[in-house]
């Protein structure tokens, strides 16, 4: 019987890796470096998210301009957080509050500000993960919905 942790690891490799016997061995010698590239994947998101903040983010967030929440003040962020990361993505991407559409950097792309987002969020007491493709697809899908409830005016 599997745990949980096996299920992570060979969650989307084809089955013949994870039933054959020379599926057992390429996964005992490999799953390591799987776990490291992973790892390292995140990291870059991270560190990406970061650059997003500095470079975009951080002359409203960092002053709390127009009521922005600043980044590490757990109590203006908690309540955003339990929002949960597909509204408050899909939201601040379009403009909300006192935030322009993309923080103001009309070349933005959704997953630059995800990441920028998720930078924010680590640092201000949340623990998101980097968005997978069924999270972006979430996140995209309530962007569409709320730019067309912006356009009917609501």
């Amino acid at each position: 019987m599997r745990n949980a942790a096996d299920c992570q690891v060979t969650a989307g490799l084809p089955p013949f890796l994870i039933s054959s016997a020379k599926g057992q061995i390429f996964m005992k010698r490999y799953s390591c470096l799987f776990g490291l590239v992973l790892l390292a994947a995140s990291q870059m998101a991270y560190a990406n998210g970061m650059k997003t903040y500095m470079a975009v983010c951080t002359a409203c967030h960092t002053a709390g301009v127009a009521g922005a929440p600043k980044l590490g003040d757990k109590q203006k962020w908690a309540p955003l957080i339990a929002e949960g990361q597909v509204i408050i993505t899909a939201h601040g991407y379009v403009g909300v509050r006192g935030m322009p559409a993309k923080g103001g950097k009309p070349d933005l792309t959704v997953a630059e500000f995800a990441d920028a987002l998720n930078y924010m969020v680590k640092q201000s007491g949340g623990d998101w993960k980097q968005p997978d493709a069924a999270t972006m697809d979430k996140i995209n899908a309530e962007i569409a919905r709320r730019q067309k409830e912006m356009n009917a005016g609501k």
